[in-house]
């Protein structure tokens, strides 16, 4: 017999508490829309577009009057396009572990966009916001998210008063995920793409591996695997940007929080370095563990992210 397999093999009790945390996971709950662009005195349209598979997503489109540039901006897991109520129940739980219980709101990242001249594109991901269910709701770390992110150039690429304008994508957390792995396996759709701004894209097994370590459960990284296998039919290393950031050819702009204590920085820095293209540049914020600080970064310091957008898309 392996002793030390034996050692490793979780009790019935741990086992529950695996099974308990797969399951939330493989089926991450939905955020509440409590906000649009009209609270802080934008205009904007309601719209709706299918995603490559046909999965109705609702999204908000707020226009600049007489520009020609368009930004087309998605959210991380079980936030939405207004952002996360975490610091309500029970969406507080759900970073709090990592210091993560105050409000996103994304409505101030639309005004930054619209009042430097960009129109936008927003849409809850399928199973998030006001979208459609899908895969019956399962997660997949951007797999099955990357299509609502080809859905969403379509929409923008055959709207007749959209299909001329120039493009850039601004991805977030699981929806980073989903763009990298979009444009890994689709690259066609990415030909109008000028640049992208992802913010924290991540490996799951390194967001699980660091929130079992939080619970003291770091060593049954492996049964966690299987156990999200079994309730999602997908594995942890199946759902990886470090592998699809080779395919980029896009200039793009990564940030991340360095402390962050859902992730570590080791893992974003792979993905930067297997990006093959030459314009790239990764920021770190300093002097937080909170993962959502990364999420609100662009509204604190825009401008090198918006020095971006305006060095590829003028």
């Amino acid at each position: 017999m392996d002793t030390d397999a034996a050692d490793a093999a979780p009790n019935d009790d741990v086992t529950q508490k695996l099974k308990k945390f797969a399951e939330g996971w493989s089926h991450p709950m939905r955020s509440p829309v409590l906000r649009t662009p009209a609270d802080i005195g934008l205009e904007y349209e309601d719209v709706t577009f299918p995603s490559q598979d046909g999965v109705p997503l609702e999204a908000w489109f707020v226009p600049c009057s007489g520009s020609k540039r368009l930004v087309i901006v998605n959210h991380p897991m079980s936030f939405n396009r207004y952002g996360c109520p975490s610091h309500l129940e029970p969406w507080r739980s759900f970073g709090k572990a990592g210091g993560n219980t105050f409000e996103v709101d994304y409505t101030g990242d639309y005004r930054l966009l619209h009042d430097a001249g960009y129109n936008v594109l927003t849409y809850d991901k399928r199973n998030y916001g006001l979208s459609a269910a899908a895969n019956g709701g399962l997660n997949s770390g951007g797999r099955y998210e990357a299509r609502d992110v080809i859905g969403s150039l379509i929409y923008a690429n055959t709207r007749e008063d959209l299909k001329e304008m120039t493009l850039a994508l601004f991805s977030r957390c699981n929806g980073a995920n989903a763009t990298l792995y979009a444009l890994h396996t689709q690259p066609k759709h990415f030909d109008p793409v000028r640049c992208m701004l992802l913010c924290q894209p991540l490996s799951v097994r390194s967001v699980i591996t660091r929130e079992l370590e939080m619970q003291g459960l770091g060593e049954h990284v492996d049964a966690m695997d299987r156990e999200i296998q079994l309730a999602a039919s997908i594995t942890l290393d199946q759902m990886s940007p470090n592998d699809w950031a080779r395919s980029v050819h896009i200039p793009s702009f990564i940030w991340q929080v360095r402390d962050d204590l859902m992730t570590t920085p080791a893992d974003v820095q792979v993905t930067y370095d297997a990006m093959p293209v030459a314009e790239k540049q990764l920021l770190w914020i300093e002097g937080t563990s909170a993962r959502w600080d990364g999420y609100l970064e662009f509204q604190r310091r825009p401008k090198p992210m918006l020095d971006w957008l305006d060095r590829y898309m003028s």
